[in-house]
């Protein structure tokens, strides 16, 4: 396990920390820089537009290539991090600002190479960023302000787009570094016998899921209000008047979108919208409402704001149809009859999914859940989704579960039996049993020399400067070339 752990730790460092070879010059500071030593968290807890220490000056704390990075950006990055979760108590400020560094040069080399990323993907990466930053701040704009030390909102928006294009430059220059990278057969066996035995990798407990899902049926009139209640908005919108922002706000319920009144921005080369709402998208002019139409999340009407050759700036509201009592009742009472039937041997779990299952993506596979992790069939028990395992962790291998509910986040009901098979417990990496788990680690090793080798190439060619401020920092990598 140490060898394992200690490619682990290499993998996170290149990814995280960043890692570089010669660094060329040093910035003398001619500015003043920050100071403040409270963590992001304390930041978030404390500061204010109006008690925000306008007085200190921002730094530049190096340059690469055609790049600059800021001291306040590590604060920032600090920042986004916490608001995506990420535990950042464990990580020194050296650690990160080698990461900027590493990202910098990544972007750098992108632009030389061509490479170019959607500004609609951009600005939908800027939505959900916000979102979770409100989130954290408890919807306080102006906390938010003070944190970027910008004026309004725009402002905020337009530092975090070319934040996220530079990070997206980085993350695609960086695919394109390993994308050719491949391990044959040889190198996985080789690779698997210079791991010393006491220290091969142990695979936890693996197994195969499958389920047989029942969803309540949304009855005919409870379609028909949502559809006219649509109808309803358009003719509200067109006839009087009416803000479709508005609307939006007070009556939508796609939680991504309803805050900022629908707003989602579409990309004609890029698939990120369900194929019913981007097929009417695209159908309609500036200034247009669409009919109301259908798709798995509910009923919508569209209107496209403003079209710039591939990219359309679109609003939307979405209702549910909502389930009765009875409906939810009859689900139910469904999958106790099915269980019933596979109990008592009259039909098969895999039979029974296909011909009873309302899970279109597993009823014509017998059920069986697919990794989205690994996709295969196969999950590990101590990396499977929390949800999944509270409700299999008790079952034994071939057990059918009893009849389970489950609701998602917007408040929908479902129903499903769960099976495991095939279960394998912990054990010692074997070379033939084990083929495919060993082989990408061989391949994550792979990748980390290419990069490394990049990088050791790409910097030696790049123009960079480190400012005073990080000069004492033990980074991953010789950045200063001591």
């Amino acid at each position: 396990m140490k060898f394992i752990n200690s490619l682990k730790f290499v993998s996170v460092a290149l990814l995280f920390i960043g890692n570089g070879a010669f660094a060329q010059e040093i910035i003398e500071d001619a500015v003043e820089a920050k100071t403040d030593s409270t963590t992001v968290a304390e930041n978030v807890a404390t500061v204010t537009k109006a008690s925000y220490n306008k007085q200190k000056v921002d730094a530049v704390a190096a340059v690469v290539g055609d790049f600059i990075v800021l001291e306040s950006d590590v604060d920032k990055t600090y920042l986004q991090l916490e608001a995506q979760g990420v535990n950042i108590k464990d990580i020194e400020s050296c650690q990160l600002f080698g990461k900027l560094l590493e990202d910098k040069l990544y972007a750098h080399h992108a632009i030389q190479d061509s490479i170019i990323v959607s500004d609609a993907e951009i600005r939908s990466m800027v939505d959900y960023q916000m979102e979770q930053f409100l989130a954290e701040l408890k919807g306080d704009m102006n906390r938010l302000l003070a944190l970027y030390e910008k004026d309004d909102e725009k402002s905020v928006r337009e530092e975090m787009f070319e934040i996220n294009k530079k990070n997206k430059l980085a993350k695609d220059m960086q695919a394109k570094i390993v994308e050719e990278v491949e391990v044959t057969p040889e190198e996985v066996r080789l690779y698997f016998t210079k791991i010393p035995k006491e220290e091969r990798p142990t695979f936890g407990t693996e197994l195969k899921v499958a389920q047989i899902v029942s969803e309540p049926k949304v009855s005919d009139e409870a379609e028909q209000k949502v559809i006219d209640r649509l109808k309803e908005f358009k003719a509200d919108i067109i006839e009087n008047g009416a803000s479709f922002r508005s609307k939006a706000v007070l009556y939508s319920e796609d939680p991504g979108s309803a805050s900022r009144g629908g707003k989602y921005t579409l990309n004609k080369k890029q698939p990120r919208m369900v194929k019913e709402f981007r097929q009417v998208a695209f159908a309609l002019q500036e200034g247009e409402i669409s009919e109301p139409f259908k798709s798995d999340f509910g009923y919508h009407i569209i209107t496209v704001d403003k079209i710039r050759g591939q990219e359309y700036d679109v609003s939307h509201i979405l209702l549910t149809p909502k389930v009765s009592q009875e409906a939810i009742t009859e689900a139910q009472e469904r999958l106790e009859k099915v269980r019933a039937r596979i109990e008592s041997g009259d039909i098969t779990f895999a039979e029974a999914a296909r011909e009873a299952s309302d899970e279109k993506e597993t009823r014509n596979d017998g059920g069986q859940l697919i990794n989205p992790a690994t996709q295969d069939y196969n999950f590990e028990l101590t990396k499977m989704d929390p949800e999944l395992y509270s409700q299999i962790q008790n079952l034994k291998d071939g057990e059918m579960s009893m009849v389970l509910s489950e609701q998602d986040r917007s408040g929908n009901i479902k129903f499903k039996l769960l099976r495991i098979t095939d279960r394998i417990d912990e054990h010692e990496a074997d070379y033939a049993r084990d083929y495919l788990k060993i082989r990408d680690l061989a391949l994550d090793e792979k990748k980390i020399k290419a990069i490394e080798d990049w990088q050791k190439e790409k910097i030696a060619d790049t123009y960079i400067k480190i400012g005073t401020k990080y000069r004492d920092c033990e980074f991953s990598s010789n950045w200063l070339k001591n």
